[in-house]
């Protein structure tokens, strides 16, 4: 899954050890050089493959050499650290495996992601990895030694690495997620002081997302690494997409059911409570003026004085209590709502499922009853957790509504459902497989592109025409091959005189 970028630069190379064939899998690795020769590296994220993008086994035991070779198919030799862009599970779901591996340099992230990386491991190693409690200790142990948190907009210098230093700036995509900026000084020029800025974008957010402040274009960048998960779309307005959101939780129990939100517990969860506490305090506050007249709140208003708002997952729990803990780093708006005595992550529909025989439980008393709920859980793409369970119980059922917020990638149930929902006149009932049992799809699907946590075409095109000094070199990672190529004319369209390429692996 690795491939080299040529550059055509002495200072350095890039290598790229995933997010190259698809979105998921996201590892760079900066190598510096020398008159062309290897010197020292610093890897940027290491995330795990999803969908049709997974290779191999996932178990981890006491022996796990040949599994750290499957997963960490590249040499450690002169990969001096590691960078951390923000803790979604494909940017950083290899990291056990490195560590496994026998890295052991120090792993730079923002003092957010710091706080919140061991939660997202620990919850991947149990779910996806082993239940062995003492390794799961032991790489938990490993891994916060060796994480260095770093503030936003301070450069930082690199263990090991006197020609770079590093810098971290807000992405707007989580909690904590930031796109990084690397000064490679030209040691044979040091009178000079020639240097080459190169940026990697992680993933960059949507601008007016609540509780985020939106990134801002580097001053500049010299070479920039960008992802475009949606490279060829435009997502709905904020206001449109709330709108949206609540007339397809109010349509849903016109005939009763339950709406199934897959979500990914960290930030897409969060935003979702977030916009639903918005939706009713609307109403509440329209219902307390006498406002009922249909520009504020439908026909539908009364549903939501009854509506349980279920969080279904102990991570997702745990991650919107970090980020209220974390709300000095909301955006301006949200802080505002706080300090009016408004609570956006913690309010009185909202109802959190923690133990397992609850979730049990939970799910066969909507699958009996069909009592109107919203049920929020992991994960995003359907591919485990939680939602499956969900899913499997309440997909035959026509009641059912499923809200897709996020992008699915290939090969996921997430996609399946997406690509085969009931809710195409005259389409026969698709299904989908869920842990080998063939689930069929009578359930409404819907999607709502503008809650996706990923910049769209248009926030990728002002990203990088943003920049004052405009980039000589662009290598496009992290989509499918439509929207890396519609990226790639649309970058060549408006930045001429920048050689623009799509980085495409090779096994």
């Amino acid at each position: 899954m690795s491939a080299s970028i040529n550059t055509d630069h002495t200072l350095f190379n890039i290598l790229h050890h995933g997010a190259v064939n698809g979105v998921t899998g996201s590892c760079h690795q900066l190598q510096l050089t020398n008159n062309h020769s290897e010197s020292y590296s610093v890897l940027i994220d290491c995330g795990l493959f999803q969908g049709d993008e997974k290779e191999g086994s996932s178990a981890l035991d006491d022996d796990s050499s040949e599994l750290a070779q499957k997963q960490i198919d590249f040499s450690l030799e002169g990969i001096g650290a590691l960078v951390v862009t923000h803790c979604h599970i494909d940017h950083v779901g290899r990291i056990p495996y490195l560590l496994a591996a026998g890295f052991n340099g120090p792993i730079y992230t923002t003092q957010a992601t710091a706080h919140l990386l061991p939660l997202v491991i620990e919850d991947a190693l149990k779910v996806g990895v082993t239940r062995n409690q003492r390794l799961i200790r032991s790489v938990l142990n490993k891994l916060k030694e060796l994480i260095k948190p770093m503030p936003y907009d301070q450069w930082f210098d690199l263990d090991g690495m006197s020609n770079c230093k590093a810098r971290f700036q807000v992405a707007g995509h989580i909690l904590g997620s930031a796109y990084v900026e690397f000064d490679i000084l030209d040691a044979s020029h040091v009178k000079n002081k020639g240097s080459h800025r190169v940026v990697f974008s992680g993933d960059l957010g949507a601008p007016h997302s609540p509780l985020l402040s939106e990134p801002k274009s580097p001053v500049s960048a010299d070479t920039l690494v960008i992802e475009s998960t949606y490279g060829d779309k435009l997502h709905e307005s904020r206001e449109h997409r709330r709108q949206r959101l609540k007339q397809a939780i109010e349509r849903s129990f016109e005939d009763g059911g339950t709406v199934l939100i897959p979500a990914f517990s960290i930030g897409r969860t969060q935003e979702l409570l977030y916009e639903i506490e918005e939706i009713i305090h609307v109403i509440e506050s329209a219902k307390k003026l006498n406002k009922l007249d249909e520009n504020t709140v439908s026909k539908g208003a009364t549903v939501w004085d009854h509506l349980d708002i279920i969080v279904d997952s102990p991570l997702a729990a745990k991650f919107t209590q970090s980020y209220r803990e974390l709300k000095d780093l909301w955006d301006a708006e949200a802080r505002e709502k706080v300090h009016s005595g408004r609570h956006p992550l913690a309010f009185e529909s909202m109802l959190t499922i923690e133990s397992h025989q609850s979730h049990l439980d939970t799910v066969e008393y909507l699958r009996k009853t069909g009592r109107p709920a919203v049920v929020i859980a992991a994960s995003g793409m359907c591919a485990g957790g939680r939602m499956q369970n969900y899913l499997k119980a309440l997909l035959p059922d026509k009641r059912t509504d499923v809200i897709f917020v996020g992008y699915q990638a290939k090969g996921t149930p997430g996609r399946d459902i997406q690509r085969y929902g009931a809710n195409v006149a005259g389409k026969p009932n698709g299904y989908v497989v869920l842990d080998g049992e063939r689930i069929t799809i009578n359930a409404q699907v819907h999607t709502l592109s503008g809650y996706s946590a990923h910049a769209d075409q248009q926030d990728l095109l002002n990203f990088a025409t943003g920049i004052d000094q405009a980039p000589q070199h662009i290598r496009i990672v992290h989509g499918d091959d439509q929207a890396k190529q519609a990226l790639q004319e649309l970058y060549r369209e408006h930045l001429p005189n920048c050689n623009v390429v799509i980085g495409v692996g090779v096994e």
